[in-house]
């Protein structure tokens, strides 16, 4: 039987916390803006990480802009990593950007006018 909260959950999860505090902290890229880890998807053999951020305040093209010099930086990151995570071997680091907060603002927003005019 699996357990409920398996390795991988605790080793994305302290990753996440890891990460922030990396950005917050140690990366002091003036290229990237205000970055946010929503989640950590780890690989069943913890081998790749898929990061997925947010960043505010830019447009789309800042937004793939954000991604790629992420991704960019992504060794370094990951020696960051390394450095503050007490595990034999640290993921391949992958960074995504999570569209999903704007698209939950957009539904919200749809259905907050839908509720205006009466129609629900």
């Amino acid at each position: 039987m699996a357990k409920e909260f398996g390795r991988s959950a605790r080793v994305s999860s302290q990753m996440q916390k890891e990460l922030a505090f990396i950005f917050q902290r140690e990366i002091d890229d003036s290229r990237l803006g205000f970055i946010t880890i929503n989640e950590v998807e780890l690989s069943k053999d913890l081998a790749v990480a898929k990061i997925y951020v947010t960043v505010l305040n830019v447009d789309d093209q800042g937004k793939k802009n954000n991604v790629k010099w992420l991704n960019e930086l992504a060794p370094v990151i990951r020696h960051l990593l390394a450095k503050r995570m007490r595990l034999r071997h640290i993921s391949e680091l992958r960074f995504y950007y999570d569209d999903s907060f704007e698209t939950g603002m957009r539904v919200s927003e749809l259905l907050s006018d839908q509720g205006s005019r009466g129609n629900l």
